[in-house]
């Protein structure tokens, strides 16, 4: 009946937004925040977005007979003051719910809630020196580190004070921030302590067709248990580098690496991560197929007890399908080994086929989820390190620049480990999603 009742309520989200808006005069699409930015004053400009997905789950925690399904329905409405040329008020609203899904909490509902709302002097994204400063979003590069979280039906906030700069090829970003903790049915507010501080630079030129991404990061964190159970306090400094490219033949790749120092009370952090990716596109054939393949590897935590704390920290990441569409595997203790290829049917219509294999780093350290939540463990590293495997296919469809529709599917193949951790059921994680920019 679950699983009828979330269809029922995706099928109507999808066929009311497939349905062809009634045309506005003089246009061809209709818009309700042009029609309403028709009577605004030009330095007042109103925009939003409704979002609705349908999608569940078999076999949750690798078990049988353990499903769900559920219909997220997600509205943001925004409105920009530009008094002068240098300076903008943003403010932006949020009610994200969950229909059927139990306990109706975050990330999957925060009713009614202010989502953004700063002030900025300048401009952060394309003039030489920009000044943001409240509620804001923060992403860097891939959104591996530092993200917004956008599949989550409440995201990643930052309450924030962000200076850019920029000269020629050469940009740079500082900011210092603190995690929002969203609470649905009450104003959100960020944890006292909290704090992610960084430089993030870009070196647009330095080399051919591409980007040197050089950064460091800077986390406080209160309260968190350190090896020995003990409450103590997050003392950790990031630094890494990024680079992007393409080269001639179609070919385009991606690199990241990242260290992890200082400490945790008594207990040393010493941990790395990195990815590494290449790709081609075949321009000149139909379909412009894009193949690539990528390694993932973060380092996990070899002896609990022995002071030094190895296990990667993803910090706040975007962190769906960046190592499976079912998230059930993050950028922390694990080796992830993923390939691909996408196809653009038509200039609206692209679809994509990917597989992923995964093994953990340390046999000792858990496996942790997307969201940096450890899943499963053998404390003894006797359960074996190959975690499983997953094959996904999604499709998006952009019907009109501001609709667009999509669905996906992704299977996970338990391995040895989650076979020896849980009871080794298939996990299957399919959804539907409607998207509709007004």
């Amino acid at each position: 009946m679950k699983w009828f009742l979330a269809l029922l309520c995706a099928s109507a989200a999808l066929s009311s937004f497939g349905q062809t808006p009634p045309p506005a005069p003089g246009s061809d699409d209709f818009s309700p925040a042009a029609e309403i930015n028709r009577v605004l004053p030009p330095w007042l400009t109103f925009g939003g977005q409704y979002r609705a997905r349908f999608e569940g789950y078999t076999g949750g925690n690798f078990a049988p007979n353990a499903t769900d399904a559920y219909v997220l329905s997600q509205l943001r409405l925004n409105l920009t003051i530009r008094p002068a040329s240098w300076l903008r008020l943003f403010v932006e609203g949020m009610d994200a719910r969950s229909f059927e899904k139990s306990p109706a909490v975050p990330p999957y509902q925060n009713t009614w809630d202010i989502r953004q709302a700063y002030v900025e002097l300048g401009d952060t994204e394309n003039q030489l020196v920009g000044l943001r400063a409240g509620r804001q979003e923060l992403k860097y590069g891939d959104q591996r580190l530092v993200g917004n979280a956008d599949w989550t039906n409440t995201g990643h906030l930052f309450d924030a004070v962000r200076g850019t700069l920029r000269y020629q090829s050469y940009r740079l970003d500082i900011f210092a921030a603190s995690v929002v903790n969203p609470v649905t049915g009450a104003l959100d507010h960020h944890q006292e302590g909290n704090n992610l501080d960084g430089l993030y630079g870009g070196l647009d030129k330095l080399i051919p067709n591409g980007t040197i991404e050089p950064y460091v990061f800077w986390r406080l964190q209160p309260r968190v248990k350190d090896e020995e159970g003990k409450i103590a306090n997050v003392d950790e400094k990031v630094p890494g580098v990024r680079v992007s490219g393409t080269l001639p033949h179609g070919f385009d790749y991606g690199a990241e690496m990242v260290k992890e120092l200082g400490s945790l009370g008594p207990d040393k952090i010493e941990a790395w991560a990195g990815h590494w990716e290449v790709g081609r596109t075949a321009k000149s054939v139909r379909l412009q197929p894009r193949v690539y393949a990528e390694y993932n590897y973060a380092s996990g935590d070899k002896n609990p007890k022995d002071g030094i704390r190895g296990t990667f920290d993803q910090l706040y990441p975007s962190g769906h399908d960046l190592y499976g569409m079912a998230d059930e595997v993050g950028w922390r203790n694990i080796r992830d080994v993923r390939t691909g290829v996408g196809l653009q049917a038509s200039k609206n219509i692209s679809t994509a086929f990917e597989y992923n294999d995964w093994y953990l780093a340390s046999a000792t350290d858990a496996l942790y989820a997307a969201s940096g939540t450890a899943l499963f463990r053998s404390s003894a590293g006797t359960a074996g390190t190959h975690v499983g495997q997953e094959l996904d296919v999604s499709a998006k469809w952009t019907i009109r620049p501001p609709l667009l529709l999509g669905a996906g599917f992704g299977h996970i193949l338990p391995g040895e480990f989650l076979k020896n951790t849980t009871r080794g059921n298939p996990y299957n994680y399919p959804y539907i999603m409607a998207v509709w920019k007004f």
